[in-house]
This record gives structure tokens, C-alpha cells and sequence, in this order.
């Protein structure tokens, strides 16, 4: 048994619940509050609840956020911060702003409190499988102290930065991946527009620099019916995309991609697919274009 008290917010969700199963598996004693339902199979493995949030911070050593919002971790923030335990260390691993990130960490450390982002890349599966990357934000010391905690979870651990360095470099990831996927989704539109089985581009491209891509194998599959390649939903998606070109904004940066991305993703939100899995940006674009694109339709 590991003598750091783990709190956990977030143990209901796709990816926070194989962190946590993990993270009890490797020894960890591990609280939670309870959301939205009780996570499965948590209790089992001697995890335990607590009252709120304000318990959490007044029991654990380390207390991991994953949630779907900047606003969802900020209130939680609030109430960890209630009365929190001396040393309290906050991780959040959810995909935030860096500006919120900033805010928060200010407001903990008049807490005696330290903060980290460590926002996450790969899928629920590799969250149940215990294989997950993580982009860490924190200073020199602070990873070398949260370090074995993320092994319990994470097969590629990455420290990018100091504080924020995690949340920017997640956006800018989600970004660049997402653009490729609704690129795809537009340019297999066309091809069908055209007359041109769009089938033919998959394959013409994977057999070219795309060859190992992992938006190309996606976006095949949606083709042939199966829309669960990318199990996250276009809403948090746009989401993202919407941190990203806000955060780009800031830095002065000009969002060209990024604000194209964007649109595409309120568009396809807007027709009825907002919940849907990412590959569906294939259902909004033949939708868009009154076309046909998949297999069986």
C-alpha cells in the first residue's frame, strides 16, 4: 500500500475511471466524489467517497481533476480549496486553458497549495489498460514528487514546461489532429459531390506521406459504418478547438486553421451531431451537401 492519499474528482467518466481503477490497482488508497452516479467497480478495489469536494482537499495528499470544462475545474478548485490538507497538491488532468490554469494555481498557492496541469492524450481504452500519455506542466520539483503517482497510470509521461505548458501544448495537439479529421471530412464530401467514390482518396493516401496516419484509419472506417475509431464527442471537441483559438488570440497569434476548424465543428454541432463521436464530422458534411458517404446508408 502507497502511503499518498489520492482524491479523485471525475471517477465516472470515460477516461477518469481507468485512472482511477489504476491508480487503486497500484496501491494507491483513493477517494472520490461522486458526480454523476458511483463509478463502477471502484469500491470494490477499496476506493471510497467523500462528502464534497472540501473533504477531498482536507484528506488527500494529491487531488486529480478530471473533468470536461475550464469552469467544471474552477469550481472544484473553489471547493478544494476550502480548508485543504498542508502540502495539498492539485493535478488537473482535464483539457482547461492555460489562463485558467495560471488563476487557479495563484489561488491555491495562497493556500500553501501547488499546482499542476496534466492534461492527458489517447483514449478510455488506454485509461482502463493503465497506458495513457501525460503532458505535465510543473516545475522541476513538483514532477519529480508527482512522478510515481502518474506511472500508476501512464505510460508516456512528457514534462513540456512549467505551469500551463501542459494545457497549451494539449490544445495545440487536439487542434492540429482535429484539423486533419475535418479536413478529411470535407475533402471526402467533395469527392462524392464530384462523383468520385471517396473511398478511393483513403486509399490513395494511405499508400502516400499519410501512410501512418492515424486521422486517415479513422475516417476509413467511418466510411464503412464504423463511427467509433475516435470515441469523443464533437462538442468537446469544439470545445477545444474553442480554448485554442481563444488562447491563440491572447499570444496575438492569428487562429487562421484553427478558427476554420472551429466553424466546422459549430456547424456540425448545430445539425444534430454535437454528441456524436468525432468520425461523425462525415455524417455532418454529406448532411451539409445532401450526399451520400457511407457504407449502408
Amino acid at each position: 500500500m502507497n502511503d499518498t492519499r489520492i482524491g479523485f474528482v471525475g471517477a465516472t467518466g470515460m477516461m477518469g475511471h481507468g485512472i482511477a481503477k489504476n491508480l487503486l490497482l497500484k496501491g494507491f488508497p483513493l477517494s472520490y466524489t461522486m458526480r454523476t452516479r458511483a463509478p463502477e467497480g471502484l469500491d470494490e478495489l477499496g476506493a471510497t467517497r467523500a462528502a464534497d469536494h472540501a473533504e477531498l482537499g482536507f484528506t488527500s495528499d494529491i487531488v486529480i481533476i478530471c473533468v470536461t470544462a475550464a469552469a467544471d475545474v474552477a469550481s472544484v478548485v473553489d471547493g478544494l480549496l476550502t480548508n485543504p490538507k498542508q502540502g495539498l497538491i492539485i493535478l488537473d488532468a482535464s483539457t482547461s486553458e492555460p489562463s485558467t490554469t495560471l488563476r487557479l494555481a495563484g489561488m491555491a498557492a495562497e493556500k500553501g497549495v501547488r499546482f499542476a496541469d496534466i492534461p492527458l492524450a489517447k483514449t478510455p481504452v488506454e485509461a482502463e489498460l493503465g497506458t495513457l500519455n501525460v503532458m505535465v506542466g510543473a516545475d522541476d520539483e513538483l514532477f519529480a514528487e508527482i512522478k510515481p503517482v502518474l506511472k500508476a497510470f501512464a505510460e508516456g509521461i512528457f514534462r513540456v514546461g512549467g505551469l500551463g505548458a501542459g494545457h497549451t501544448i494539449k490544445l495545440v495537439n487536439n487542434t492540429v489532429f482535429q484539423s486533419a479529421l475535418t479536413m478529411l471530412a470535407e475533402g471526402l464530401a467533395v469527392c462524392a459531390k464530384a462523383g468520385v467514390d471517396p473511398a478511393k482518396l483513403i486509399e490513395v493516401m494511405s499508400a502516400g506521406g499519410f501512410a501512418t496516419g492515424g486521422p486517415l484509419k479513422i475516417m476509413g472506417a467511418a466510411l464503412g459504418g464504423d463511427f467509433t475509431g475516435l470515441q469523443f464527442q464533437l462538442d468537446n471537441a469544439r470545445k477545444d478547438v474553442r480554448y485554442y483559438t481563444r488562447m491563440a488570440g491572447e499570444l496575438g497569434v492569428p487562429a487562421v486553421v484553427g478558427e476554420g476548424v472551429h466553424e466546422a465543428l459549430v456547424v456540425a454541432s448545430a445539425l444534430g451531431f454535437g454528441e456524436e463521436f468525432n468520425p461523425a464530422l462525415i455524417k455532418a458534411a454529406a448532411k451539409l451537401n445532401g450526399i451520400e458517404m457511407v457504407s449502408g446508408n
